[in-house]
């Protein structure tokens, strides 16, 4: 899908994208307490995760990337500016038709409405599966992260309260639920 009047295109994660995927969420294990992993990764610890979202049913990965210069010499290729993905919200099978949601940016792309794309077409491609409700954790504070997610019609269910320790401080996660589908 390429967003009309942009240079943005966001379609289906593949393995070649894993490097450049890793980098981003790198980002927000070193600098930030968004992601409660503390050690980086390398592409191949990621790869099972790359795999595990295939580019259809309930369980996907979603890249944006600037197509600006796409092709030239320079052989750098497009920009990736971001990734949403939904995944298995539990392993059990009653919660199959639940997925948990996420959305990372590049730094240099946040703010930009790379993770509103994202959430669009992630959703759009969410609407024809057996998926019934959608579940966002938001490390707290991320009042970006918020508002993002109440724009997509989330609700706030609750907070658990420092439950996660990073930087050496503890950290809060509020829960965020959307209705999906009609059943």
């Amino acid at each position: 899908m390429t967003v009309p009047g942009t240079d943005v295109q966001v379609r289906a994660g593949i393995e070649s994208d894993l490097e450049a995927l890793t980098d981003i969420y790198n980002h927000y294990v070193r600098e930030t307490a968004l992601t409660f992993d503390t050690v980086p990764f390398t592409p191949a610890q990621r790869l099972p995760w790359l795999r595990s979202h295939p580019e259809d049913g309930p369980h996907r990965l979603l890249v944006a990337q600037d197509v600006r210069n796409a092709g030239e010499t320079s052989g750098t290729g497009p920009r990736f500016l971001g990734y949403a993905t939904s995944s298995p919200f539990r392993p059990k099978a009653a919660y199959s038709t639940s997925v948990e949601v996420s959305v990372y940016c590049s730094p240099d792309a946040t703010g930009r409405g790379v993770g509103t794309l994202l959430y669009t077409a992630l959703f759009e491609a969410l609407a024809g599966q057996d998926v019934h409700r959608a579940y966002a954790g938001i490390a707290q504070p991320n009042a970006s992260s918020v508002r993002l997610h109440e724009r997509f019609g989330f609700r706030h269910i609750g907070t658990y309260e420092e439950v996660g320790r990073k930087f050496d401080r503890y950290w809060d996660v509020s829960w965020y639920e959307k209705r999906l589908g009609t059943s």
